[in-house]
């Protein structure tokens, strides 16, 4: 048996519905915590700040924050694998982040100046991040492998949950000033029943592994030539959300500048996000299972990726509100089993159960560094190279190839 199929196979155990839905609403809080501002209020408050330059200013927040995010989901993550507080190795992290994420939303709603709205969010990715990290790590903690598509797939309903009811708390509010504090406030509640109820797991002051500098920043690098699957798992999520990152970043521009949506185009994003989150709710837990009941995850995350691909071609060629609902539509499909089987099939590839948090922190530098590479990429591409019909061909070459290449990652069926 392989290192990381010995990982996969250690966890605490099984798990009831309460703790399951208790997770998973803690995660709907981080999301809403991210996706109210990610959706509309950052562009929104882009747009008070600096209406010329708008894209940009955008592209400079979002991009910051997550290079933010590239470093602190690991670091957090490895920091919870040495913790040994009494309620835990998770709880302590996940108080602390949506506590300091709060925080966060709360000075972006005060913002006036992009220097403002720049700390406001760095500071909103560094804490819910140490959240993020605490929560995907006892995942493999506490669930054991043949229920992990399960698992991935209610966590795919909360997070696209939140994403919905971020975006609609965003709307509802009216503008920036309340809609960042009735983020907040959701995230703070969303975590309260999974911290007390307390179940985590716990590491005694003896076993924890003395903390050395250098052995703790080389710890992060995870050779992929003695971890391949893990670097193909790697890699494959990588070009997967370099592709989503690409493709709504500017969804609110693309409405109004290239569908020229004659509504208002923040209900037009929130009407798109809904039919987004329609399919992939009706997908996310059925796929999930399924490949939980066959044993098999790379032919249901392949496949999930070429329907993504068609989906985002569609927006490239198709540049209609008619066009917009039909790709928001199948990209939910595809999105919905990708989300499941991806998380288990990520779970199977960690090289060890000790450093799960560190690891699964590594694999989410994965989903943070496509936000900090896609304003790089897709603001010249917008501005000079062909707009959005090349932006989202480039998307959707970007998901084939993060598809297809799944099937170089050998050790999971």
């Amino acid at each position: 048996m392989s290192a990381g199929r010995t990982a996969a196979a250690q966890s605490a155990g099984p798990v009831g519905a309460r703790w399951v839905g208790a997770l998973c609403l803690a995660n709907l809080g981080v999301w809403v915590g991210w996706f109210g501002p990610l959706q509309l209020l950052l562009a929104r408050q882009a747009e008070l700040l600096a209406p010329e330059h708008k894209a940009s200013t955008l592209a400079l927040v979002t991009g910051v924050g997550a290079a933010v995010s590239m470093v602190a989901n690991p670091v957090f993550g490895a920091l919870s694998d040495r913790t040994t507080a009494a309620v835990g190795r998770r709880i302590p992290w996940v108080v602390a982040g949506v506590a300091g994420g709060a925080a966060g939303l709360l000075a972006l709603s005060r913002a006036s100046g992009i220097a403002g709205v720049l700390a406001g969010w760095c500071l909103v990715q560094l804490a819910l991040n140490a959240a993020f990290a605490a929560l995907t790590a006892a995942v493999p903690d506490q669930v054991p492998p043949q229920r992990r598509g399960l698992v991935g797939g209610w966590l795919g309903v909360s997070q696209v949950g939140g994403v919905l009811a971020g975006t609609a708390l965003a709307t509802a509010a009216g503008g920036v000033t309340a809609g960042y504090p009735a983020c907040a406030a959701f995230t703070v509640l969303a975590a309260l029943p999974y911290v007390l109820m307390g179940r985590d797991s716990r590491l005694s002051p003896a076993d924890r592994p003395t903390l050395r500098p250098r052995a703790f920043l080389a710890g992060f690098w995870i050779d992929p030539r003695r971890h391949p699957d893990f670097g193909w798992a790697w890699l494959t999520r990588f070009l997967m959300n370099l592709s989503y990152s690409v493709s709504t970043m500017y969804l609110l521009y693309y409405l109004t500048d290239a569908v020229h949506y004659a509504d208002d185009a923040d209900t037009g994003v929130l009407v798109l996000t809904a039919l987004n989150a329609l399919t992939l709710l009706a997908t996310v837990v059925a796929g999930g299972r399924r490949s939980d009941r066959t044993g098999r995850r790379k032919v249901y995350v392949i496949a999930s990726g070429l329907v993504i691909t068609a989906g985002t071609l569609l927006l490239a060629v198709w540049q209609t509100w008619t066009g917009a609902v039909t790709a928001s539509l199948v990209l939910g499909a595809g999105f919905g089993v990708y989300t499941s089987v991806d998380f288990a099939l990520l779970t199977d590839v960690l090289p060890t159960a000790e450093d799960r948090g560190r690891d699964l922190g590594v694999i989410n530098i994965a989903n943070a560094l496509p936000q900090v590479l896609a304003p790089v990429i897709a603001a010249p591409v917008v501005t000079h190279l062909g707009g959005y019909t090349a932006l989202y061909a480039l998307a959707g070459t970007l998901a084939l190839a993060g598809s297809v290449l799944v099937g170089r990652i050998r050790g999971v069926p």
